[in-house]
């Protein structure tokens, strides 16, 4: 099974995403992410939607997706030639002792300190998937008590 990202282009519209999500449901397909957020017009949004499958089964995700009436345009974003991103907001135990090691891993991953208490720091990580689960996994030693992830966004690297 592979992993697929579709990009679906939808009217502004309240009750849309339900609509998708059980569009999804009804046929027994999982989505492992799905990110949704206005474009440069409002009255229209981007759902960035990842699925796990086979070819077959995401043409038929798209053709019943493109049956919906307030979706506009599904664009498939094939890896290498697409942009993907994910946010992480990973809450890490910080004690005295290790909060340098801690610091110096955030720095390495490019992340960004966002809260300090006196037991923990909270880390903001952007990147693509591989990126987040490789800090998550160095974090583990030292305790992640929470973690937020956005799921994947994305764009073509050039217009569809």
């Amino acid at each position: 099974m592979n992993q697929y990202v579709l990009s679906v282009i939808v009217e502004n519209e309240p009750g849309i995403l339900s609509r998708v999500a059980g569009l999804f449901s009804r046929r027994g397909y999982n989505i492992k992410s799905l990110s949704v957020g206005e474009t440069e017009d409002p009255k229209i949004s981007r759902m960035t939607i990842v699925v796990v499958g086979d070819s077959q089964i995401v043409e038929q995700i798209k053709k019943q997706l493109q049956k919906l009436i307030d979706v506009i345009k599904i664009y498939e974003l094939e890896p290498e030639y697409s942009v993907y991103r994910e946010l992480a907001l990973v809450k890490v135990a910080a004690s005295e002792a290790n909060r340098p090691s801690i610091l110096e891993v955030v720095e390495i991953f490019r992340g960004k300190v966002i809260d300090i208490a006196s037991e923990s720091l909270t880390v903001e990580l952007t990147g693509d998937q591989h990126k987040i689960n490789a800090f998550v996994d160095l974090m583990k030693a030292y305790g992640v008590s929470e973690m937020a992830r956005t799921g994947v966004t994305g764009l073509a690297r050039f217009n569809p």
